[in-house]
């Protein structure tokens, strides 16, 4: 059985909706302590309070792409508050559906931000050896099965998440000199905030494809929540897709 305690400090990234929060508070209930990081103090708020220990959730307020160059700053603040970091879970992103023809660097620059460049960055601050337990730290990134199953105008989407996936490949050679494991996980669609969005009719027909129909937040937290545990710690640099078999 997977379990955590106090001393396992585990950064959550996107904690205020989504598969981030169900990690949050998958971790908060195997007993780890949580710093949980949104853009939205009232939702991430919400979340603390569904929390089975919300003493062992700490919320903290950010954007993440705010500032990206510094964001090894932000990870170094963070463990001076909390002390050093077992885990970090980036779970933050953002879809974009987009055709070429009214694609706009502005765009593209947003999109990379916030899928891409600050999960990186998140990555060289965590991978600090002042920042980390060393051996036995683990990171897992939310990719996409978009990286390698793209759909129609979802060109740049794809491409942040395809570019996470390699980078983090290379990430988790360079991190294993130090005991650190870093994977990454790639869901097909999942009924999450952001993809309900989607109009009502184009989901349920978009659901057929599904043999057990769309995932739960859970079905991804517990594959994160088990890369991030003692019992993946001979699995590093791989990329775990989960679509119910779409691929």
């Amino acid at each position: 059985m997977i379990s955590f305690n106090k001393e396992d400090k585990i950064i959550v990234t996107g904690a205020s909706s989504g598969i981030g929060e169900g990690v949050a508070m998958q971790l908060n209930e195997l007993g780890a302590t949580v710093i949980a990081i949104a853009r939205n103090k009232e939702r991430l708020k919400a979340m603390k309070e569904k929390c089975k220990y919300p003493e062992n959730t700490y919320i903290e307020i950010k954007d993440l792409t705010e500032d990206i160059d510094n964001l090894p700053v932000y990870v170094k603040f963070l463990k001076e508050k909390y002390g050093k970091f077992k885990g970090l879970a980036y779970c933050a992103g953002v879809v974009q559906v987009k055709p070429l023809q009214l694609l706009e660097l502005n765009d593209v620059y947003k999109l990379f931000d916030i899928n891409y460049f600050a999960p990186v960055f998140m990555m060289k601050g965590f991978a600090d050896r002042r920042n980390n337990i060393g051996k036995g730290a683990s990171a897992v990134c939310i990719a996409s099965l978009a990286s390698q199953f793209s759909s129609r105008s979802m060109s740049m989407y794809s491409g942040s998440k395809a570019a996470l996936i390699s980078s983090m490949k290379s990430i988790a050679k360079e991190c294993s000199l130090s005991g650190l494991r870093i994977n990454c996980v790639s869901p097909s669609d999942i009924k999450t905030p952001m993809v309900l969005n989607d109009a009502a009719e184009f989901m349920q027909d978009k659901e057929k494809k599904y043999p057990f129909g769309y995932g739960d937040v859970s079905d991804v937290a517990n594959m994160v929540i088990y890369l991030l545990s003692d019992k993946s710690k001979w699995i590093t640099g791989q990329n775990y897709i989960i679509d119910c078999g779409v691929i």
